[in-house]
Order: structure tokens, then sequence, then C-alpha cells
């Protein structure tokens, strides 16, 4: 038996946090998922439930209503469950098992992948207007958001070159990093959900006290930017000009320039690549 995987843990987690919130948020009183893998949907987590029927259950693509919400790649809902015909049954001991009327499927894309579905359900038949399909589709694109960023920082970290153990990190490596911490800052400005915000910044500074220099310890600087000179400035280490940076951070490009003249002017620096060095320096920035 190898040894436990600890981004399938980290993923495991997430879905936990993303199917409470459903329950949370769509006031349907039991709500299950599970991530895709080897052509089917694992229920890992389920809230709410009354019985023990959906343990285990493993909902293979295209057949239930999750398996076509997995491989259609959009939302499916059975009103009566028992009745419909647009479905196959081959899960009605687990979900009938539980007494559900109605479903609500919603799938995870990321990056155009399905990479697992989502449930919330109802012991008597409801309708799912706005009220439910609305926070439904919230809480599937957080955790679309946070597993697409995970999946990201491994995706660079695994292309970083290595340094010898022992050694600081070789500057590609470091360079990587800031990249990625740069892209990390920009997806979590357009992300609305606080709670997955915050968990990006938790990233953020790992990855920020990572790429540090361990055997220089940061500059004190009595400075505090706001999230957004951070945000740009960030980007700006990059070498994006002032154009770039509206894009990417969805502002406009006076906006952008008036964050980095206050940066500017916090930390005491009269270029933004100035800036960018102090910024560094104080372990503002990787």
């Amino acid at each position: 038996m190898g040894a436990p995987d600890p981004e399938a843990a980290d993923d495991a987690l997430a879905l936990h946090r993303a199917v409470t919130d459903l329950v949370r948020r769509t006031r349907f009183p039991v709500a299950f998922g599970g991530l895709a893998r080897d052509g089917a949907i694992h229920v890992t987590s389920i809230v709410g439930a009354r019985t023990h029927s959906l343990e285990g259950l493993v909902v293979q693509e295209s057949r239930g209503l999750g398996g076509r919400a997995l491989v259609e790649k959009r939302p499916r809902l059975a009103l009566d469950y028992r009745s419909s015909r647009s479905i196959t049954h081959d899960y009605d001991r687990a979900v009938l098992g539980e007494g559900i009327a109605t479903l609500f499927a919603v799938p995870v894309l990321v990056g155009g992948r399905a990479r697992g579905v989502i449930y919330c359900g109802s012991w008597a038949e409801a309708p799912v207007g706005d009220v439910v399909a609305r926070p439904a589709f919230a809480v599937a694109d957080a955790l679309s958001s946070e597993l697409r960023i995970r999946e990201e920082v491994q995706r660079r970290l695994a292309l970083a070159p290595k340094s010898p153990e022992g050694a600081t990190i070789a500057p590609a490596a470091r360079e990587e990093l800031r990249r990625t911490y740069a892209e990390l800052r920009s997806i979590a400005a357009v992300v609305d959900d606080p709670a997955v915000r915050e968990r990006l910044a938790r990233v953020e500074q790992r990855l920020a006290a990572l790429s540090q220099d361990g055997q220089r310890p940061a500059d004190h600087v009595d400075v505090r930017l706001s999230p957004r000179e951070v945000d740009v400035l960030s980007c700006a280490a990059l070498g994006a000009t002032n154009a770039e940076i509206a894009a990417t951070l969805e502002l406009k490009e006076g906006t952008v320039k008036s964050y980095l003249q206050s940066a500017m002017s916090k930390l005491d620096a009269s270029t933004r690549h100035a800036a960018v060095a102090t910024a560094r320096r104080a372990g503002l920035l990787p």
C-alpha cells in the first residue's frame, strides 16, 4: 500500500468544504460529491444524509444523473428522481435508499475538463429555481478555481529546476515561483468567494516564504501594501507593462498606474524596479 497522496487529500478537503457549503447555501437538506478518477465519480463527501446509502458510491461516466453531468459538462436535474426517464437508474439503491426525491447535479469544470460532480437533493419534490441553482453554480465555480490553482502550482513546481539539498533556490526555480505567485494573485483578484480568497492568500504566503533566501533575513521595512498594490507590483516584477497588468487584473490602465505610484511612494522608490527590489528585500514579494 503506497503512502497517502497529500495533493489528493487536499483536493478531497476542498471538495468537502464545497459540499458543506452547498447545504448551507442552497438550503437543500442533503449534499454529496466526488472527484473523477478512472472514468468515474468517487463520492467521498456526504453532508446531511439520514442513512448510509450513499457511502462508497461510485458513479460511472454517462450513468445516472451525475454520470451524465460529468460527460455532458452541464448541470442535470431530476425533479422526480424515481420516475425520471432521462437517466439510467443504476444507482437507485443509493439515491432512493437515502429517500431523495429531487436531485440536482453540477459538474466541476477545470480547464474544460470535468474534475468531479457535486449534488444537492431534497427528500420531497422541490423546485430548482435561482434560489438553488445560483448558489450551487457559485459553489462549483469556487471549487473549480481552487482545484485549477492547485493544479497550476503543482505543475509549475514540478517544472522548476531543483537545487541540491541545503542549497538556496536556483535562479530559474525562484523565477518560476515568482511567476506562480503573480498568477495566483491575478486569479485571487477575480474570485468572489471570501473563503476561497483567504485560502489562496495562505498559499501565496507559503510560496513567498519558500522563495526567500533562507541565508539572508528580510529587511525590516515598516510598510503595509494594500492587496491591490501587491497584485500590481507582483505583475510588474515579471516585467509586465501597465496595459498588460490592467488586462490580467481586469483593471483600467490608469488604476494600475495609481496603484504602482502608491506602492512606490510607500516603499520610497523612484521606479517600479526599485519598488520591486525593496518589496522583495522586505519579504513583501517573493
